[in-house]
């Protein structure tokens, strides 16, 4: 199933609908200029926002949602709108408490899907015992994790009663993740990209340069669109409109398999973020 329009959605495995193209606001500090870009996404269609405690923008992501919400008159239930707990709150009532924050913040009654941030040893059991919680509860639309590696995943699944629905992860195309993709393909977890555009730096790669100009299109949007096609949700970052209208336009072309195969093959599994088997925040 290729995507057709901004605002398509994948299915998770509990059956929620979630946008398979977000704005992501990773880096972009709390004020005006943030409040503008959730209006603009949302005018320009999007439906999905995707923020975290630890970003510390919170309030102008939820200001932007209340103003495009009276302002464009779309309701609340047509977005969605995750956020992630940080690693310093990762335990049962910290969790749940650190849930409660986020939303007083943005603003919300509920959230659409939240994550944990950072598989931290020893500390994200207890707050997926909290996640599980916020959703029997319906407090929350889905749940699942983020720089989540194959055996965290395993780990968790162990004594989970609920699986992760999405699974939130550094991914472009020098760090095409395969291996996580299929696992999470035959457990039904959700796959999304942060930093699809690798921070910028993928931006004047010949091989993507040379497929840009045959669709004449962006390195950007090529970049997106062979996410669409791979079925891995994708949430670029951008506070600027003309960025945030570009960053959708995904829907009038289509890579070939050729493509598609060339853009895989620039895969050498390298990070601009930190390595979550060694990280130490």
């Amino acid at each position: 199933m290729i995507s057709k329009h901004v605002q398509d959605t994948t299915t998770l495995h509990n059956g929620v609908k979630m946008p398979w193209l977000g704005l992501g606001v990773f880096q972009v500090a709390e004020g005006d200029e943030l409040v503008q870009a959730v209006k603009t996404a949302i005018k320009q269609g999007y439906r999905s926002v995707d923020t975290a405690a630890i970003y510390g923008n919170e309030q102008s992501v939820g200001r932007g949602i209340q103003e495009a919400i009276s302002e464009s008159g779309i309701a609340r239930e047509e977005l969605f709108v995750t956020s992630k707990v940080w690693n310093a709150d990762l335990g049962y009532e910290a969790t749940l408490a650190a849930y409660e924050t986020s939303l007083a913040k943005l603003g919300l009654e509920y959230l659409d899907l939240y994550l944990i941030h950072w598989p931290v040893k020893g500390k994200y059991k207890e707050a997926w015992r909290a996640l599980e919680t916020l959703y029997k509860e319906g407090r929350v639309r889905a749940i699942g994790v983020s720089n989540f590696q194959i055996h965290h995943l395993e780990d968790v699944m162990k004594d989970a009663t609920v699986k992760p629905m999405v699974n939130q992860v550094e991914l472009h195309p020098q760090l095409s993740q395969q291996e996580l993709r299929r696992f999470c393909a035959e457990h039904g977890i959700q796959i999304e990209a942060w930093s699809p555009l690798m921070q910028g730096q993928l931006l004047e790669h010949p091989v993507l340069k040379e497929i840009a100009g045959a669709h004449n299109k962006s390195i950007a949007q090529v970049i997106l669109r062979w996410d669409l096609q791979h079925g891995i949700v994708t949430i670029p970052k951008s506070t600027k409109e003309h960025r945030i209208i570009e960053n959708a336009s995904l829907f009038d072309f289509e890579l070939s398999s050729d493509e598609v195969a060339r853009i895989d093959q620039l895969n050498q599994n390298l990070r601009v973020g930190p390595d979550p088997d060694n990280f130490d925040f």
